[in-house]
């Protein structure tokens, strides 16, 4: 009989504070994506309301900086405005606006250590409301870390991505063989819960996008869904603020396999995880691409719980994080389960992870489901961690290209 895996817990030293690297709270603004540099460098960021920025990095235990600059950053009284009594968020294309996840790809022969910063360009206005993007807002930027610089900006039409989109999350696949151009291939979650949630996908080279598995039921956000954390029900406020809502967030976490020819996805709402093979998400000019995308989906089972973000790390295992449990699982593709890894009373709702050079996982806490979102006001207790845990088996980052 197969032994059932034991946990890692904080008392057997598998888990521990980021505090060692005197890095690890937040008292001013609460993360929500995190990337780890080959150096130990740390940054963060912050959903836009009233937050003077949007992307940090961490500079000591307690405080953060804007990064790359302040000048970078869109002024909070420039976030969006109205037209014709609608909300639209600015079109501000070189400057960040409400940046949702990082991800960092390694120095290789070609090009320095990037990170890549996903801007939703949908900040939330101090009225509580989420405005509508306009077109150049939403983009995807690579940013040099030796020169701390931008070297590059993508942005999407309007058939890409929608008014209503909101892009959650990214990979980068930097392998050549991947796209014609040879720079390769960003594939980012759109979750928008206002009903076109999928795959946003971006050729590196030509700046070409487009859109795959869109409204497919493995995207979709689960009607009626209800979760409990710290053992109590957890609703959302609705729209105007004023009602009480099930959940409705849909595709969320996503994570490429160590080779890049698979992606594993869910929406928050869902207990499924799902896989497909990327060549159905890559491929967007047959005529049966998007039929052949959705007969490729593979429901690989129930996760055991609501996952957040998603990474991966160089043995092929999948992180999953679960703030319903307190707790981090890992999906086994060669066994095809689910294993607990760490669980800790200090994981309330982790929201992103990074895998970095020196065989750590490093995730954020920000007790999102006591947030005013959830509950009408933030009754968040500062401050929010970085926590992390050493990976099994001597798993370490994933780099392609």
């Amino acid at each position: 009989m197969a032994q059932q895996p034991k946990w890692f817990t904080s008392e057997s030293h598998n888990i521990s504070l980021k505090v060692d690297f005197d890095r690890s709270s937040f008292y001013d603004q609460w993360p929500i994506g995190l990337a780890v540099s080959s150096t130990g460098r740390i940054f963060t960021d912050y959903t836009r309301g009233s937050y003077p920025y949007t992307l940090g990095e961490v500079v000591n235990q307690t405080s953060e900086k804007p990064y790359p600059s302040l000048e970078l950053q869109v002024e909070a009284s420039a976030l969006g405005n109205k037209s014709s009594g609608i909300n639209f968020a600015t079109n501000n294309s070189t400057a960040f606006i409400s940046v949702q996840a990082l991800i960092i790809t390694a120095k290789a022969t070609s090009r320095n250590e990037t990170l890549w910063v996903l801007d939703t360009g949908r900040p939330t206005l101090s009225d509580g409301t989420m405005p509508y993007a306009n077109p150049g807002g939403p983009k995807l930027v690579a940013i040099d870390l030796e020169s701390d610089t931008i070297q590059k900006t993508y942005t999407f039409p309007e058939t890409t991505h929608f008014v209503d989109s909101y892009l959650n999350d990214v990979r980068i696949d930097l392998s050549p063989n991947v796209t014609n151009s040879g720079q390769g291939i960003a594939y980012m979650a759109d979750s928008s819960n206002e009903g076109r949630p999928g795959f946003i996908v971006l050729d590196l080279g030509t700046g070409e996008s487009w859109r795959q598995l869109s409204q497919d039921p493995s995207t979709l956000t689960v009607p009626a869904s209800l979760d409990s954390y710290l053992g109590v029900p957890s609703y959302r406020l609705s729209s105007n603020g004023k009602q009480f809502a099930y959940g409705n967030t849909a595709l969320d976490g996503i994570q490429l396999s160590p080779d890049g020819s698979t992606m594993y996805y869910s929406p928050i709402t869902s207990g499924i995880l799902y896989s497909i093979e990327t060549k159905y998400l890559r491929d967007h000019t047959t005529s049966t691409a998007n039929i052949d995308a959705s007969r490729n989906v593979k429901n690989l089972g129930q996760r055991g719980g609501i996952a957040n973000g998603y990474e991966g790390d160089s043995n092929g295992l999948i992180y999953q994080l679960i703030p319903d449990q307190n707790a981090i699982f890992t999906y086994d593709p060669s066994l095809g389960r689910l294993l607990p890894f760490v669980r800790d009373p200090r994981i309330i709702w982790p929201d992103s992870a990074s895998v970095g050079e020196d065989g750590y996982i490093y995730w954020n806490i920000n007790q999102l489901f006591d947030s005013a979102g959830f509950v009408g006001v933030d009754r968040r207790v500062k401050p929010g961690l970085i926590m992390r845990a050493k990976c099994p088996g001597n798993g370490t980052k994933i780099k392609t290209g």
